[in-house]
């Protein structure tokens, strides 16, 4: 088994401009596969994704009757390799075929249980997290070097074998009038009654989404921990119970309650708008990420409600994230060309400024659609194809048509329908998918067609 040691020894050995992938892989894939804690019996070469072929593929064996090598059930672990005259260099065309590459060996049937794909020509390296159907970055795409191989290496194993349980999204439009908070809490209550354990943190100062459900704050607030990073964050979070076989017998076939849990809004939120006030959160826009922190592993999603303008609380909602759901509407043109903006601009710039590769966009889609929109949808998918010829920096494509390849020209939108039970259900102080069986079906659609691997 190599060492980190021996493998910047043969990292060394490698030359620049090397055009054999054969020779990647036995002097640097198969010594960092051992170097990130597999042996023999746990890497399994050449394994058949249903999509093709990867170079590797790992699991920890843990019954002496389930050698990974010999069964290649489960896979937790893809390593793609290329050879160092593959320019694996960020936004090269070459590195986003292997990114597709890596996102598409994910997303199989056979790969339902892998969790991570790394990417490599010994030149770069960059590791992605499968969580559900969400593929992110759980790094920046990292140059290598015989100088920071070790601590490379060190931090990849260190990821690998400690697997955080949450997806954290920020439901985020540089827009008002979309439906964020609307969006956030039935997304919310689809995903736990889908039996995930999930979370809402309303870091909006407004605190609609804290008024949607008649709450208000503990002793201890949000802003009090965002001040003083020696406080619980446990100690700000309220839980929401619903009994199903009382309330809403007509629209769940079971009896069990469903929950899930909310940091509310407190009053001194809204002073923190100047820089003054600002002064008092160490890290400013990083503290809610901090914050958090200690929570990914207890939630399966953790949800972020922020306001329209691009200041403190938005910033931070962004920071925070692993993705950006981004809604929009298809007869409002300013949803559409902020919604460039947050992928163009505001995300990228985050981005930069993490330096681990996060977070990303997952596609747009249209929200509050009423019935014979048709014509409407029609003209909102001419305005993106405009979007999508002025931009130049970025294919927006998948962002906003995620089904549109080449060959099958599909244009079509992921839609939540226009409902009046939607917004009118916060006056009950209960989400809309708890009021009609319809409306959980959208949000449960909603929540399959971006998160859930069923």
């Amino acid at each position: 088994m190599a060492s980190a040691n021996s493998l910047r020894e043969k990292l060394e050995k490698i030359s620049p401009s090397e055009k054999t992938e054969q020779v990647i892989v036995q002097y640097f894939a198969n010594p960092l596969l051992y170097e990130l804690g597999f042996d023999d019996l746990e890497i399994r070469p050449q394994f058949e994704t249903g999509c093709g072929k990867v170079d590797f593929a790992a699991r920890k064996n843990t019954e002496a009757t389930d050698i990974f090598y010999n069964s290649q059930k489960n896979p937790y672990l893809f390593l793609e390799v290329k050879s160092r005259t593959y320019d694996l260099s960020e936004g090269s065309s070459t590195y986003e075929e292997a990114v597709d590459q890596v996102k598409g060996y994910l997303s199989r049937e056979r790969s339902k249980s892998a969790k991570w794909g790394i990417i490599t020509n010994a030149s770069y390296i960059q590791i992605w997290r499968k969580h559900g159907k969400v593929v992110h970055p759980a790094t920046a795409n990292l140059s290598i070097n015989p100088d920071n191989i070790e601590t490379i290496v060190r931090d990849l194993r260190n990821k690998l074998e400690n697997y955080e349980r949450a997806l954290t999204i920020c439901v985020y439009n540089n827009k008002g009038g979309v439906g964020k908070t609307t969006t956030v809490i039935n997304l919310a209550a689809a995903l736990a009654a889908k039996g995930k354990r999930v979370l809402a943190v309303d870091f909006d100062s407004q605190g609609d989404l804290t008024r949607s459900f008649g709450l208000s704050p503990g002793e201890i607030t949000l802003t009090q921990c965002l001040k003083d990073p020696k406080i619980d964050v446990h100690s700000i979070i309220q839980s929401l119970s619903y009994p199903i076989n009382n309330r809403f017998p007509y629209i769940f076939d079971s009896t069990l309650d469903i929950s899930f849990d909310i940091i509310p809004r407190d009053p001194e939120l809204e002073t923190l708008t100047d820089s003054q006030s600002l002064a008092y959160i160490q890290k400013g826009t990083r503290r809610l990420r901090d914050l958090i922190a200690p929570l990914r592993n207890e939630y399966d999603y953790i949800l972020i409600d922020c306001p329209t303008q691009w200041l403190y609380f938005s910033q931070s909602g962004v920071f925070a994230a692993d993705v950006i759901l981004i809604p929009t509407r298809p007869n409002d043109l300013s949803s559409l060309n902020n919604a460039v903006r947050v992928i163009t601009k505001f995300i990228p710039e985050t981005a930069r400024s993490r330096q681990d590769g996060g977070p990303i966009a997952l596609p747009t889609f249209f929200n509050g659609v009423s019935s014979g929109s048709e014509y409407t949808i029609k003209l909102a998918n001419e305005e993106i194809d405009k979007l999508i010829k002025q931009e130049k920096s970025v294919d927006l494509r998948p962002y906003f048509w995620p089904h549109f390849k080449k060959g099958n020209e599909d244009k079509s939108i992921f839609r939540i329908p226009d409902y009046a039970v939607i917004s009118s259900a916060s006056f009950a102080r209960t989400p809309a998918v708890f009021k009609r069986r319809r409306v959980l079906e959208y949000y449960q659609s909603l929540a399959r067609e971006y998160f859930i691997d069923e």
